[in-house]
């Protein structure tokens, strides 16, 4: 849609994560040949040291690989002037823009001087099949120009005010940029520094004079060797991950052990190690009355291959509850599970577990895929209305935008019988009996199937407490555990223990929202309701 927008004539951006781009890779490819309408950034937003991620992939590789410069912000004034600079070059050199944030500039907060606004005039869409249809004989004639593009690229790269040299003691030279570069300069204030905001392409010629100016050349850069190796393939001898890792992200103390290792400094300059406080230990966990918890304790109780999805639910691959088996990227859940059944090794059957934001990015397609080569797999979207593990944004399935517009909403149901599955039922999750009942009776059909929950997110888009809250009677309560393999956060260990020494189990009323799954468990009929 921001390529559209931009064929229009309007300067678009697209933000995502750094395996967002992985999805985007195939218009960005091809984008790269057309060029642009009015500018077009996509910011990718990379996290090292994986804090909310599958992987840690390095994507400045993504601008070299698609030949579209590459721009990397080190702080909160470079973000937004540099966005700027992004829009100008990308109509300059008609070529969308790659900004590079990493997960430390994101989440930073600085005062910022705002300046001028700067903007284009276009005149919107202009007809040019040469330039904006990618048939082969038009793509190869684009090659060409992406090819002349990048040899201007570099040049504006040799004297664009983005790449600053910063000379100090020439003894040691820093090349760097991004977050490293704060990390860096806190170490080694007195050195000299080429700070890179062009990642890519580089401006060898300036590296090179750089060079020449001091005894010893480091580059010090967050995750994968990507200036280092393109320094070195041009034959500027120069230091890298040998003393700075590419495995998570760098921060002043590793930076410093950097050099230190390096024989830059001395190990005097490592401050004393602070004393560690232990602290009371804080596992992700699904909320108190999570509607996802029901559905993972039935699914361990059934006893299947749970293939997962990217959203909250992923959370009960921890224990207590280890229930998802698998999880790889959005959409991968329903196509796993389909992928076992058709191995035909598993003696388990295989279910998948998506949720309804997921499945309407990624999971209608591979749905279809399992009813169209005639598959049995059972298919459960957790619905709780919501993109619950982002932040509760709004979605196709909620009835409103993101900016809190009301719109019409995509019956999933709907979508479901409109792909070809022929047996959707729907489920309180809440209820344990009634579903493990359908779960059991729709695992062995021999057909495809899809069940639907209807339990909305407890926190989005307002906090959900019921009119039910339970407590312990702890006269009663035997200490088997089975409340406490729930995993749910309202319940603890009480000071109380039964005879062979075990912990009784406690609720916190001001936690408890009142599911009753907890109460649905308990053999001992110790978990009772609190009378209002």
């Amino acid at each position: 849609m921001a390529v559209g927008a931009s064929y229009g004539g309007a300067r678009s951006l697209a933000a995502m994560k750094h395996v967002g781009v992985n999805v985007a890779a195939d218009p960005l490819m091809t984008l790269s040949y057309t060029g642009v309408g009015a500018g077009l950034i996509l910011v990718s937003a990379d996290d090292p040291s994986l804090h909310s991620s599958q992987n840690e992939q390095d994507n400045r590789y993504y601008g070299k690989f698609a030949s579209i410069p590459v721009l990397e912000p080190a702080d909160s004034q470079e973000s937004l002037d540099m966005m700027k600079d992004a829009f100008e070059m990308s109509e300059k050199f008609d070529t969308p823009v790659l900004f590079r944030m990493t997960t430390r500039i994101s989440h930073s907060k600085g005062l910022v001087k705002i300046g001028e606004r700067r903007t284009n005039k276009h005149a919107g869409f202009e007809k040019n099949i040469a330039k904006y249809v990618m048939v082969p004989s038009n793509a190869a004639v684009r090659h060409k120009i992406v090819i002349e593009r990048l040899e201007a690229l570099k040049a504006f790269a040799e004297t664009s005010p983005l790449n600053k040299v910063e000379m100090g003691d020439k003894k040691v030279g820093i090349v760097t940029g991004s977050a490293a570069y704060q990390y860096a300069k806190e170490v080694m204030p007195g050195a000299s520094f080429l700070k890179l905001g062009v990642g890519y392409p580089l401006p060898m010629k300036k590296i090179a004079d750089f060079a020449r100016q001091v005894e010893r050349l480091f580059v010090v850069e967050e995750l994968e060797p990507f200036y280092e190796e393109q320094i070195l393939a041009a034959g500027i001898p120069c230091e890298g991950k040998k003393w700075f890792s590419n495995f998570m992200e760098l921060n002043v103390e590793r930076v410093r052990d950097g050099f230190i290792a390096a024989g830059v400094l001395p190990k005097s300059a490592a401050p004393p190690k602070q004393t560690e406080e232990t602290v009371l230990p804080r596992p992700p966990v699904l909320c108190p009355g999570c509607p996802h918890r029901g559905v993972s304790m039935a699914l361990r109780k059934v006893g299947v291959v749970v293939t997962g999805d990217i959203g909250c639910y992923t959370l009960s691959a921890l224990p207590p509850l280890e229930t998802v088996d698998t999880c790889l990227c959005m959409g991968a859940s329903i196509s796993h599970a389909f992928g076992i059944e058709k191995a035909k090794k598993t003696k388990k059957k295989a279910v998948a577990m998506i949720g309804d934001s997921t499945f309407l990015h990624s999971g209608i397609t591979a749905l279809a895929n399992v009813v169209y080569n005639r598959g049995e797999t059972t298919t459960i979207i957790v619905d709780n209305r919501i993109t619950a593990m982002t932040g509760g944004q709004d979605h196709p399935g909620t009835s409103k935008t993101l900016m809190g517009e009301k719109t019409n909403a995509v019956d999933l149901e709907e979508i479901c019988r409109a792909v070809g599955v022929e047996h959707v039922r729907k489920i309180d999750p809440y209820d344990q009996e009634e579903t493990i009942k359908i779960l059991k009776e729709e695992i062995d059909r021999p057909a495809a199937s899809v069940i639907i929950t209807t339990r909305p997110c407890m926190l989005f888009p307002s906090k959900i407490k019921t009119e039910r809250i339970f407590r312990v009677a702890l006269e009663k309560c035997t200490a088997c555990g089975a409340c406490f393999r729930i995993g749910c956060p309202a319940i603890s260990a009480a000071e109380e223990k039964n005879e062979k020494g075990r912990p009784k189990a406690q609720i916190d009323p001001e936690l408890c929202t009142g599911c009753s799954l907890c109460f649905q468990v308990c053999s001992s009929e110790a978990i009772v309701e609190v009378e209002k």
